[in-house]
């Protein structure tokens, strides 16, 4: 459906190295390099579900950094740009701009390079500052490197600075667009030319573990759509289509980190002696929970296969860099929902798969009726955008219209509340967290007049086998573990948001933000 109402918005190692532990190193030291890893798609309950079976980078987190296990996105839509972009931002969508991954990075006035038929990505639409701005202020030296295979995984974590940001279209080579710079660099050019995408052609994905280290049944035909949903998963034969293929399996986090750590090496990251910031996110565990749900066995598979990338990272920078100089976070962008269709009985109400297509032709027709222009008041997912002016020429039509489009939206299957936006500013936010958390998504000044949410396991209708989005706790649930040398170590159970991150990374570097943020410092996690 055509979107009318634009919104508006106020505001190489790739092998294990013998495991390094970072020694201590004074709690008052200016850090040399922060690396922030961000799993895309990461439940934050996995830490404790699958800890027995964690031997690798995920273990030695967890046992030995400050770990915040009731952390959440504390946003309504918690997709992958608005989760980015107020990880080291400290500051809610309703600030940053980034308030879905529709209206997220693309812009076509900002070209890939190298590449044909892929949209342009830049951080146009990111309003504000952040860490790495913070760093730059205090030591004009510092730099930072930004990778992803994602476009938004990679850009939204620096803002707008203009530093070496890069993503994985799926060609087989890593890019960037031209809003950072006109030519790619010779490490970028000479780690490409290593084909190392390519070289998963005709390599299965099979389980790390033996068979009987998986309870989950690998026979559920709802996963894949039905399509490839039993080990071993094979990897196309011809290298072109495995280049683009292993984004949807483990293997493109193995490439990401090798390309990150052929970076930290070529720039000299973290060798001093300022402060740089290396900021890594892993997609894969994303992409197959997308097509194979998040409780399957592959994405039991994934998280054994993330602790043990994560353990290669960690070990390499080790190797590469003084140890006693390296802060680590580890956050997630969102949780996810479990497969609709896979939920038990037992909890009611029972998940569907819907939207709000009747109710807005149903506000088509009335409108016609009004002759008012009928493109007045349109749907975007579970985001209700309305022109008010057009309104103006039918006295009283924008109350008639807007009560009745509610009347039918929450007779909608799978709708449990719509709500006026303004009225949830008013809200007891405490009480109501999805208030708070529609509060946190959308600032004044904005054409949504209306936001839907459903209920606890439904989904809007998708292509995909399963999918996050809302704002219940199953989406917005994280980790988040800070590690190293001014850092302390311990589980901590309060209450705390993606936002918190950036503010307690700059009190650790001795920082100010150059403007008011929503979270505060975790001072828990600081010794």
């Amino acid at each position: 459906m055509r979107k009318s109402i634009t919104w508006v918005l106020a505001l190489s190692a790739a092998r294990i190295l013998q495991a390094q532990q970072p020694t201590a190193g004074p709690a008052g030291q200016s850090p040399s390099l922060v690396v922030m890893i961000t799993i895309d798609g990461f439940r934050g309950s996995n830490l404790d579900r699958f800890g027995p079976q964690l031997t690798g980078g995920l273990a030695r987190l967890t046992k030995g950094g400050a770990w915040f296990t009731n952390a959440h996105q504390d946003h309504a839509i918690t997709e992958t740009a608005p989760g980015h972009a107020s990880l080291l931002s400290g500051r809610f969508p309703r600030s940053t701009g980034i308030a879905a991954n529709r209206v997220g990075v693309g812009d076509p006035e900002s070209p890939l390079l190298g590449t044909s038929g892929i949209p342009g990505a830049s951080p146009k639409r990111f309003q504000g500052t952040e860490l790495f701005d913070w760093i730059l202020q205090k030591d004009s030296r510092s730099r930072a490197l930004s990778v992803s295979s994602k476009d938004r995984g990679a850009i939204l974590p620096i803002g707008k600075a203009k530093e070496q940001v890069y993503w994985y279209p799926g060609d087989g080579a890593f890019t960037t667009s031209r809003y950072y710079r006109d030519s790619l660099p010779q490490w970028v050019t000479k780690f490409n030319d290593r084909h190392l995408p390519q070289s998963y052609a005709g390599k299965d994905w099979v389980l790390l573990r033996p068979d009987s280290a998986y309870h989950e049944p690998d026979s559920v035909s709802i996963e894949g759509a039905g399509n490839d949903f039993v080990f071993p998963h094979p990897t196309p034969a011809e290298p072109d289509r495995a280049a683009n293929w292993i984004r949807a399996t483990p293997f493109i986090d193995e490439v990401t980190v090798a390309f990150a750590l052929e970076g930290v090496n070529a720039m000299k990251l973290g060798a001093g002696p300022a402060t740089d910031l290396l900021a890594i996110s892993l997609s894969a565990t994303d992409a197959i929970n997308h097509r194979l749900g998040p409780d399957s066995r592959e994405a039991h598979d994934q998280v054994l296969r993330t602790d043990k990338v994560i353990g290669v990272l960690l070990d390499s920078l080790y190797r590469l860099r003084d140890s006693s100089r390296i802060v680590v976070v580890l956050a997630a962008d969102h949780g996810f929902t479990m497969i609709p269709e896979l939920v038990p009985d037992s909890r009611p109400p029972r998940p569907v798969r819907t939207n709000l297509h009747a109710a807005l032709q149903a506000a088509r027709a009335q409108l016609r009726s009004l002759k008012i222009d009928t493109l007045a008041l349109d749907v975007d997912e579970q985001i209700v955008l309305v022109d008010r002016r057009a309104f103006d020429k039918v006295k009283g039509s924008f109350q008639v219209v807007v009560d009745q489009f509610i009347k039918n939206a929450k007779q909608t299957p799978g709708i449990r509340r719509i709500d006026r936006l303004e009225a949830l500013r008013g809200k007891d936010t405490l009480s109501d967290p999805i208030a708070r958390r529609w509060v946190h998504q959308l600032g004044p000044g904005t054409n949504v007049e209306l936001v839907a949410t459903l209920n606890p396991g439904s989904l809007w209708t998708s292509l995909l086998v399963a999918t996050h989005g809302s704002p219940y706790d199953i989406d917005s649930h994280i980790p988040i573990i800070f590690y190293g040398p001014g850092f302390t170590t311990g589980r901590f159970n309060e209450f705390v948001r993606s936002v918190d991150i950036a503010p307690t990374l700059a009190r650790r570097l001795g920082i100010k933000p150059s403007e008011p943020l929503d979270g505060v410092p975790l001072g828990r996690a600081l010794r």
